[in-house]
């Protein structure tokens, strides 16, 4: 059996395919659909998925698979392990094309409740992060595996990094309180990975999210050495009802 970090080395050619989908019909992408949940849904998200899933099938059929986009799967109880999938994270970043690229593909393995594994490929800005638990975390560039290093916190110069769609007053009130001098604006999961790549201490979240939004994020977070907790400090987990996300953390350092 491959080790989980080998798992996520055998998606990248299909994520990057994924990827190479969405940029396909980023530039001109004009319609899109509103789910129940009031969410937009794009020809680039049912492409991505179509080729993750099939990916996924292929390389480990024995896992189910929670995805966002195919709403069957949210019926299903959470398995002991499962892969979350999100096939474009950001979409209303996508749809704006305004330059910033803050959209993503996500994979995430969930195990026992916690995320194993976790690839998350951001096109537009040509940044693909991989990590699984006990192996490391890093950054694909130039066909090398670069390590990711979080920043050590210190008392003073502590950066965020925060939502460009969803920012909120618990948000800004929780970045004062935290001496946070410097925010940084973005979008999609790729904050997770700015804050296990070391360009900032943290991700605070408090309002709605799913599951298939932060589970490979927080994975490539914790083999990078950081968490993710709640707002009352316990160790974030994963497989709770409809796959709901409660307000989180995400740091830099344990």
């Amino acid at each position: 059996m491959v080790s989980d970090l080998e798992l996520a080395k055998s998606l990248i050619p299909d994520v990057q395919l994924a990827g190479k989908a969405i940029m396909e019909i980023y530039h001109h992408q004009t319609e899109f659909e509103v789910k129940q949940d009031g969410s937009p849904v794009t020809k680039a998200d049912l492409a991505a998925e179509e080729i993750l899933l099939s990916a996924l099938r292929r390389i480990r059929s024995d896992i189910p698979i929670i995805s966002e986009e195919n709403a069957q799967s949210h019926l299903l109880e959470p398995p002991t392990d499962f892969f979350l999938v999100d096939p474009l994270d950001g979409t209303k970043e996508f749809l704006k094309a305004d330059g910033s690229g803050s959209f993503t593909v996500n994979i995430g393995l969930i195990r026992n409740n916690y995320p194993e594994m976790g690839i998350i490929l951001a096109p537009a800005l040509n940044r693909l992060f991989i990590g699984a638990r006990n192996e490391g975390a890093f950054e694909y560039s130039y066909e090398r595996f670069l390590p990711l290093m979080p920043r050590k916190l210190e008392l003073e110069n502590r950066i965020a990094i925060a939502s460009t769609s969803h920012r909120d007053s618990q948000t800004d009130e929780w970045l004062l309180a935290h001496n946070v001098t410097k925010t940084i604006r973005a979008g999609s999961s790729v904050k997770f990975c700015l804050v296990a790549s070391g360009e900032a201490d943290f991700y605070p979240r408090f309002g709605p999210t799913m599951e298939w939004d932060t589970a490979a994020g927080d994975a490539i977070l914790r083999a990078a050495g950081g968490m993710t907790y709640t707002s009352d400090d316990t160790q974030f987990q994963y497989g709770k009802d409809a796959y709901r996300n409660t307000a989180f953390i995400a740091k830099a350092q344990r």
